[in-house]
């Protein structure tokens, strides 16, 4: 590899991650307060989620024995 390629390829990783500073720059981050609040409410729907999956894997677990289990 030549000089100039190595620097080219240099140059171009340099401008990559100082785009991605300038990005991290804008990114606004949330206080404390409305951190927890959206934690809370992540937490609140994935454990919604869960008990609802549940409970609909248990009425077809229930409907599948009660298929199988048919007695002609």
């Amino acid at each position: 590899m030549a000089k100039t390629e190595k620097t080219e390829k240099g140059s171009k990783i340099q401008s990559w991650f100082d785009g991605l500073k300038a990005e991290f720059r804008k990114i606004i981050w949330p206080d404390q307060k409305t951190l927890v609040k959206q934690t809370g409410a992540v937490v609140a729907v994935s454990i919604v989620l869960g008990v609802v999956i549940a409970v609909l894997d248990f009425i077809f677990q229930y409907g599948v024995d009660i298929l199988v289990n048919m007695s002609f």
